[in-house]
């Protein structure tokens, strides 16, 4: 027998009406706040009153959802909705329960669809990462592709005019000696650039400055090899500072810091290295240096900020996070919300994006999660102006994600995908078909590097 009455709206009850815990005179229990219609995705929080002969006890309370499916409650009484429809918040205290019924609404995110503008085709190398800044943008270039007439490395930097998108076109390279260009980013400036070396095969390895003044025909200004020689996978570019991610798995790897105040006379400004597997990645951005250090995780440093007293002469570790799963690959920051978008490169299994909270910097939380299955993601760009998310995924080709407000649960249960697209159909990377490597939201395109082939502008219709 179910013993069941109700209070302010919310139903109690007990399952035992023997038990002294089930006189209503004894033990009760009602869900005194939380909405009762919840949109997908949004965060809410939902509270409970427990008082036991009419005074209030301390007993805790559990909370659930009913069906399980309709969303995810955590033990402090916030919900998110994933499922549409009808809906029941449960919370018990002993063998007391409330109800409260709830009606969960589509979330509602912009019906939209990627449409092509233009495309820059390059099928004899493999492309790489991409950046713009104005009306120019850099390609990278990696590996080893037959095609055609041969073999060719990943030994070049293309430069595009980017002015016109519906045809984007290659003006000028700059030809290293390398295996891969994997990387390339531009200062804020737009006068200076750097792009990485690996696999030079005369152990040569490094960066090299390129000199902007005319963006679409880039100039060497110089290369940088000293203790950098495993090769530099990644980079980021700060004012006067380069941090170089150098390839391996031990101390002789990690993060570099490259004072390039005269951009002829590089100087490595100090070392960092995180230990136990090798850093993959890089991004700097008021201050904090966020390493991808694959299964040690996300670490946060210190590089100016303030928060550890470090700089880039003297980096200071402020925390650490390892990520579900580990295979830490790249990071986003975004300082407003304080959240960290971390990507997890695991080809065996479902490819995950894990959402870090670092509001609290020195206390970093991993609070969501989003799921593409088939294969992992790469690359991320955040479109911060209208919180946006463009995630590359590989032969899943682009996707765009509602990241608005508070971040909770399973992101892709909640109706935050707003437009998915692959533009050359779904492919086998390294072959055929998309192969999506780097996003760029710039200027009111979508600009997108593909391994397979090349450049491609892109719009949302």
């Amino acid at each position: 027998m179910l013993i069941v009455g109700t209070f302010m709206g919310a139903t109690i009850g007990c399952s035992d009406p023997t038990a002294p815990c089930c006189s209503p005179a004894d033990l009760m229990i009602r869900i005194e706040t939380g909405p009762s219609e919840v949109r997908q995705g949004d965060v809410v929080s939902f509270g409970a009153v427990v008082t036991q002969d009419g005074s209030p006890s301390e007993v805790s309370v559990d909370w659930s959802v009913e069906p399980a499916g309709a969303g995810l409650i955590k033990v402090d009484g916030r919900f998110v909705a994933y499922r549409p429809g009808g809906a029941t918040v449960v919370a018990e205290a002993q063998n007391v329960r409330a109800e409260k019924a709830i009606t969960i609404s589509l979330r509602g995110v912009s019906d939209r669809t990627f449409s092509v503008v233009g495309h820059g085709e390059v099928r004899d190398r493999f492309t790489s990462d991409l950046w713009l800044n104005g009306g120019f943008a850099y390609t990278g270039t990696w590996g080893t592709r037959n095609s055609g007439t041969g073999r060719f490395q990943g030994n070049r930097l293309y430069a595009w005019d980017i002015s016109n998108p519906s045809s984007p076109t290659i003006t000028d390279s700059v030809a290293v000696t390398a295996g891969t260009v994997n990387d390339v980013k531009i200062r804020d400036d737009g006068t200076l650039a750097v792009l990485t070396h690996e696999g030079s095969g005369d152990g040569l390895n490094g960066i090299t400055l390129l000199d902007l003044s005319d963006p679409l025909h880039p100039q060497v200004i110089s290369r940088f090899t000293a203790t950098l020689e495993q090769g530099v996978h990644n980079v980021w570019i700060d004012g006067d500072f380069v941090y170089a991610v150098v390839d391996g798995s031990s101390r002789s790897s990690g993060l570099r810091i490259l004072d390039i105040s005269d951009p002829a006379n590089p100087s490595i400004a100090a070392s960092f290295y995180g230990g136990d597997q090798f850093l993959h990645d890089v991004y700097v951005r008021d201050g904090l240096a966020f390493l991808s250090h694959w299964d040690p995780g996300l670490i946060i440093l210190d590089v100016g900020n303030g928060i550890a007293g470090g700089s880039p002469q003297n980096p200071v570790e402020v925390s650490r996070k390892q990520t579900v799963g580990g295979d830490t690959h790249n990071a986003w920051y975004d300082p407003e919300s304080g959240y960290v978008f971390v990507g997890e490169e695991d080809f065996s299994t479902p490819g995950k994006m894990h959402v870090v909270d670092a509001q609290d910097l020195a206390n970093p939380r991993e609070v969501a999660t989003y799921t593409v299955e088939g294969t992992t993601p790469h690359n991320f760009w955040l479109d911060e102006e209208n919180d946006v998310l463009y995630a590359a995924w590989y032969n899943q080709g682009i996707f765009a994600i509602d990241v608005s407000g508070e971040l909770l649960g399973e992101l892709h249960r909640q109706g935050r995908t707003i437009a998915s697209f692959t533009y050359d159909g779904v492919g086998n990377c390294q072959s055929s078909g998309t192969c999506t490597w780097a996003p760029q939201w710039h200027a009111g395109h979508l600009w997108v590097s593909d391994m397979n082939s090349g450049l491609w502008a892109l719009r949302f219709d």
